[in-house]
């Protein structure tokens, strides 16, 4: 049964919508169809007239129209913004957005639906699905990269320890066979050097391990901090002979900490005061052991960290300062100096001005804490 005839003056009004306008019947055969929807669709309205609109459909749309569009609309009476292909007659596909209402019309209900051409929107989506694939494969790609360089480092930095033991323990044994004082002033140098390369590769390692997310190990045990501090202190002296170094220790008690990691801060700190600090000036060390816990700070004269580089300085391949120096080193003895705080479940602090002075300062809990 053909549907009533549509006044002539409604029909050009419905033919100038800036839409695609369909009535359908309950099985989705097009009963009526305005001049918008037959322009796009490449069809005179007769043709269209008696066509299912799920036979104008990609063969992905219509599974998509009979497993979910058909039931959703039968349930709930109404569609909205239904993104679908249709396809011409001349075969090309065309993004479409469909809303659709299910009403009585002269006692049988119909679908009159508004079809919508959405070119943009598709490019849009899928210039963005592109954008989004390929920064998850930059992401995904430069996340390989970087766990292979880490993973090499720890690598290279292992298997750089045993030749490094081997030329250190020549020099000492060298220092034992009556040597001249230039050949002494000569091992010296290969000792000092071979030091500076352990603690160098010792960071490395660190470094590796804290990166890949496994963390800086500890063994907390109770120890004296003050006795460790100044054993570190006392060989340090003897690594920097030019350089006056003080401890000053206050209170009394343990502290429960890892000593091997306690004396590695230690070094780290000492040696950031040593390359940045003030020649002329000592490096002071400080422990304290208090009922809120205990605390350790190095502190040195000279040019104060630029407050810009603060917050970033406990950063891996950081530099408290933008100008040059001889005696700097990679950058990871103060990512060091946090990680090993961290892993006793403390933390550390600097406070850097021209007129106190640049003082890094770890706090570590109480052991019951």
């Amino acid at each position: 049964m053909s549907p009533p005839a549509v006044p002539a003056d409604v029909q050009a009004a419905l033919d100038q919508v800036a839409c695609g306008l369909l009535r359908l019947d309950t099985y989705g055969t097009i009963l009526r169809a305005n001049a918008t929807a037959c322009d796009w669709l490449g069809y005179a309205r007769a043709e269209l007239q008696g066509r299912k609109l799920q036979d104008l459909m990609t063969i992905g749309g219509r599974i998509f129209h009979q497993t979910h569009l058909a039931p959703l609309l039968q349930i709930q009476g109404s569609l909205s913004e239904v993104k679908l292909e249709l396809v011409r007659r001349n075969g090309e596909v065309i993004p479409v957005v469909m809303n659709a209402r299910r009403r009585e019309n002269g006692g049988s209900p119909c679908d009159e639906v508004a079809l919508f051409i959405a070119r943009d929107r598709d490019k849009y989506e899928r210039e963005l699905l592109l954008a989004r694939r390929r920064l998850e494969d930059a992401v995904a790609q430069e996340r390989d990269r970087a766990l292979l360089a880490e993973q090499m480092v720890g690598i290279v930095s292992h298997d750089l320890r045993n030749p490094l033991q081997t030329i250190q323990m020549g020099a000492v044994v060298l220092t034992r066979g009556n040597p001249s004082p230039e050949q002494l002033g000569v091992l010296g140098r290969i000792t000092r050097a071979g030091e500076r390369a352990r603690r160098l590769i010792a960071d490395l390692l660190d470094f590796t391990q804290a990166r890949l997310g496994r963390g800086i190990s500890v063994h907390p045990v109770p120890i004296a901090l003050h006795s460790v501090v100044a054993e570190v202190v006392d060989e340090l002296g003897q690594a920097y002979p030019a350089r006056r170094l003080v401890h000053e220790p206050s209170g009394q008690g343990e502290c429960l900490a890892d000593a091997d990691r306690v004396a590695q801060l230690v070094t780290n700190l000492v040696g950031n005061a040593i390359a940045y600090g003030d020649p002329g000036s000592a490096v002071t060390i400080r422990t304290a052991i208090a009922p809120q816990g205990s605390s350790l700070s190095v502190h040195n004269e000279g040019q104060p960290i630029p407050p810009e580089l603060q917050a970033s300085l406990f950063e891996p391949l950081v530099r408290g300062t933008k100008a040059g120096s001889g005696n700097r080193s990679v950058g990871l003895g103060l990512f060091i100096v946090r990680e090993i705080a961290r892993a006793h479940g403390g933390r550390v602090d600097v406070e850097s001005t021209a007129a106190s002075g640049t003082t890094f300062t770890v706090t570590l809990p109480r052991p019951d804490q």
